[in-house]
């Protein structure tokens, strides 16, 4: 019964919400096709959180359903001139969302990932990086936090910890039945890979799905980004590695930690070499040579193309399901905006009589909790669009840069939920280790995500009145 309500659910409820009069929702002047997106959204918050089917496929579902009852181009008996029933969105909108900028951006930086693992230099960088930790433990777990941080910010989290993890299973080994300093390496790596996706624009989905909002006035460049996602990064790491190593005190008093391998030095490793490093400079220097982050992440692509570093095989490595599942966001929130419907419920919520302050933190917690039992990128999906309603609505009320602090705030907090081995990927491989609990993983997730987010307020502020946002 509890799985056929999984799958009755996310069609039942939203069915009811396509026949219900307007009038139901206790929003004055409800349109149709504002109403046929309160369902469209009732079903992908369901399905998110169900998961009756792939969270991509609820994504891909987003957009149909978008092209097929709210579009200039849909089925023919959902179509209607009455201008009081709302205006249909335009079909190229819509299937626009599929070739974002953002998805570019991702997919430059997938590209980027597959060059680096094909041609051996995340490992070759592991092995080079950890050489200065020695062999005390708690340093060396030090070292394989800062590179697990590191390279999530420009890699996939999930690929990040299975690549690390495959490193340090021979140091488990090392550790005796109950030696908890076992458990604080196995959760260092999913930890820091957690944290540092948080670090860049293309570190992890929900930064994709900021970026949308984060527009005209608000834009924000890959390097500004940094400027604070980096200091954040190195903050919550330090909080988090003393954190585990006063939790979880290792009982031996040396790890060696014996990595081999070379770096390559045929004319494609160079190449991919090259690409990584400029790639990475034209991100960071975006104010000087006028080109934005998004073309600059085609030129990877490009260049690996052309030069057969990734090839038609390559291809099938890419996460296309990452990719869909942030054009499905995308699409959600176009929907929400173009129809009119998150400005009319963000006018019908008595919002000014509450502090800025109190609906930043309100709305991120949300966000961290709702992170914690679903998908990132589905929770960021979902609040972003609404947050980023929001925002606008106060924008004399908030202070200076208020509504990017509100924004990036509840993206923040979505990469902080890590609770759970559900939580997110790289927990779920950590736990496969076989070597955390489930209460050991909640202990650590709870702490760091409400510290982190304590953190995030101070840094935003701080860099709010200094006027970087």
């Amino acid at each position: 019964m509890k799985n056929n309500m999984k799958f009755i659910l996310p069609i039942l409820i939203p069915l009811i919400i396509l026949l219900l009069p307007s009038s139901s929702f206790g929003i004055e002047g409800l349109t149709l096709v504002e109403q046929r997106v309160i369902a469209i959204f009732v079903m992908a918050a369901l399905c998110w959180v169900l998961e009756p089917i792939p969270i991509y496929a609820t994504s891909l579902l987003i957009i149909v359903l978008e092209l097929l009852i709210i579009s200039d181009q849909g089925l023919w008996f959902t179509k209607f001139e009455s201008p009081e029933l709302g205006e249909l969105i335009s079909y190229k909108v819509i299937m626009g969302t599929f070739a974002s900028p953002i998805i570019m951006l991702f997919l430059g930086g997938f590209f980027l990932a597959i060059a680096a693992t094909k041609y051996r230099l995340d490992i070759n960088l592991a092995r080079v990086l950890l050489k200065p930790f020695g062999q005390n433990p708690k340093y060396v777990m030090l070292g394989l936090m800062i590179i697990t941080a590191v390279f999530s910010m420009f890699m996939s989290n999930t690929a990040t910890t299975a690549m690390m993890l495959s490193i340090l299973t021979p140091v488990l080994a090392l550790f005796s039945q109950d030696d908890l300093g076992k458990v604080a390496f196995a959760l260092s790596v999913p930890v820091a890979a957690n944290i540092g996706g948080i670090g860049t624009p293309i570190g992890t989905p929900p930064n994709a799905v900021a970026l949308k909002y984060l527009v005209d006035e608000n834009s924000i460049s890959f390097g500004e980004w940094m400027i604070f996602g980096v200091p954040f990064v190195i903050l919550m790491l330090a909080i988090a590695w003393f954190f585990l190593i006063a939790l979880f005190p290792a009982s031996i008093k040396e790890i060696n930690l014996n990595i081999k391998g070379r770096f390559l030095k045929t004319p494609k490793a160079i190449t991919v070499y090259v690409t990584f490093i400029v790639t990475i400079l034209l991100w960071l220097m975006g104010g000087l040579h006028g080109m934005n982050s998004y073309v600059v992440a085609l030129i990877p692509v490009a260049v690996f193309s052309m030069f057969k570093i990734i090839t038609k095989e390559d291809l099938k490595k890419i996460s296309w399901d990452v990719l869909w599942l942030v054009s499905g966001g995308i699409a959600l929130g176009v929907a929400l905006d173009k129809s009119g419907l998150a400005k009319n419920a963000i006018d019908a919520i008595p919002f000014a009589g509450l502090h800025p302050l109190l609906l930043i933190a309100g709305a991120s917690l949300l966000c961290l909790l709702m992170a914690n039992f679903m998908s990132h990128t589905a929770t960021a999906n979902l609040l972003l669009p609404l947050v980023a309603a929001l925002g606008a609505s106060m924008h004399g009320l908030l202070p200076y840069g208020g509504e990017v602090v509100l924004i990036l705030a509840v993206t923040f907090a979505a990469s902080l939920g890590m609770s759970l081995p559900i939580s997110t990927p790289p927990n779920a491989l950590a736990f496969a280790s076989g070597h955390v609990e489930t209460k050991q993983m909640a202990k650590v997730g709870g702490v760091l995500g409400i510290v982190g987010l304590l953190v995030t307020y101070v840094m935003l502020f701080i860099l709010n009145q200094m006027e970087f946002i």
